[in-house]
């Protein structure tokens, strides 16, 4: 099939930022793009040939959206699922396919398959609601502290909390989750992993993330990790045998627990590009963007490597700040070399949304990290009102 500069259409389920920086390698290729967001504001908007606004977990929404495309993707998991298994069975190309993102989607799926599967992952539990888990407390059948996580509705560093007293659930939602046995960790780490449709399989290096200790969120991602070449290796090797395991198609993002004893945990997957990929873009000869996009295509994958040492930092938007979106000291960073400021195009800002990210080369990855400090603390995603 002809992709470029034809009447070939491909369609993006989700409109944020993600589709937004994957529209920059279509844009390249000449592809034409449709794309489905529930906002009249989403960041695909200014980029994509055609925009339609719509429930992502809508079944006739998705279903009709689906219909005007060759090839599917999406950029979030939560989407109508029933839709888009009836799309694949009338034909339709959808990658990574139902079936892969049936098993991710939600949590509590997603641990049953690790442990069906012998894929290294932390002791768990999963409940029905959280009245039923607030039992085995009582009874004694659960000890605190754990890790509370909702199996479905998540994302950037919401619903996901430490639970070290009753009074901590008195606030959380009575809905299905996981207790997670809690993990002494010298690292999170990421790898993530290319494939096709015809079976090229690529691994990028592994990487480092630190977290914001209130919001969960990533603040840093360091590439490559500085961690031993051993656990570098076996991290790359428990991410491929988890992709091989999932089937998947398109990138598959594999978040980790670097043990105190050198083991390596799975802990979540992510089944398209990935806030730990970011830094591709300047850092690697072929983005995560530019891959996801090859591999949707069953075209040949670009190399993995990386360039130069990369470290990523997430704008996220200020505390005690909502509205309208001011970047402050933006300019200053701009006179900085090796220093890359991408601006996800939402006007909106509030406490701990992202909003950008910033990425920083250098051939000394210690130097890029001082340098990223300094970004960190030098830009402040305000508001003006």
């Amino acid at each position: 099939m002809n992709y470029f500069s034809s009447n070939f259409k491909l369609g993006i389920l989700g409109g944020g930022q993600l589709g937004k920086m994957l529209l920059f390698d279509t844009r390249k290729f000449d592809i034409q793009t449709y794309v489905l967001d529930p906002s009249e504001e989403a960041p695909c908007k200014i980029a994509c040939n055609h925009f339609f606004q719509g429930n992502l977990m809508d079944f006739e929404t998705v279903y009709n959206f689906g219909k005007q495309v060759d090839v599917l993707t999406f950029e979030i998991e939560l989407v109508n699922l029933e839709a888009l298994e009836k799309l694949e069975n009338e034909g339709l190309k959808i990658y990574p396919s139902p079936k892969t993102l049936k098993l991710i989607q939600n949590k509590g799926i997603q641990k049953a398959f690790y442990n069906k599967n012998n894929i290294p992952t932390a002791p768990s539990k999963t409940y029905g609601n959280l009245k039923i888990l607030v039992v085995d407390i009582v009874d004694s059948k659960l000890e605190m502290p754990f890790v509370w996580k909702c199996t479905e509705f998540g994302y950037d560093g919401t619903g996901v909390k430490i639970i070290r007293t009753l009074q901590d659930l008195e606030i959380l939602p009575n809905v299905e989750c996981i207790a997670e046995e809690i993990i002494a960790f010298k690292n999170e780490l990421a790898v993530i992993v290319c494939r096709s449709p015809s079976g090229e399989i690529k691994t990028y290096p592994v990487v480092e993330m630190e977290f914001h200790p209130e919001a969960n969120q990533v603040e840093y991602v360091i590439c490559p990790a500085r961690i031993d070449d051993n656990v570098a290796a076996k991290a790359r090797a428990i991410a491929l045998d988890v992709s091989e395991k999932f089937n998947h198609v398109g990138l598959l993002a594999v978040e980790m627990f670097q043990t105190e004893n050198d083991e390596i945990l799975v802990n979540e997957v992510a089944p398209r590009p990935h806030n730990s990929g970011h830094y591709s873009i300047e850092a690697s000869y072929t983005s995560q963007f530019e891959n996801h996009l090859r591999a949707i295509l069953d075209l040949p994958l670009g190399n993995t490597d990386s360039k130069v040492a990369g470290i990523m930092v997430n704008l996220s938007g200020a505390e005690g700040y909502s509205g309208n979106v001011i970047y402050e000291n933006i300019e200053k960073i701009l006179g900085w070399n090796g220093v890359t400021p991408h601006i996800y195009g939402k006007k909106q800002t509030r406490p701990f949304r992202k909003m950008g990210h910033v990425t920083i080369v250098n051939e000394d990855i210690n130097k890029a990290r001082k340098i990223a400090e300094d970004v960190k603390n030098t830009i402040r995603v305000i508001s003006g009102n």
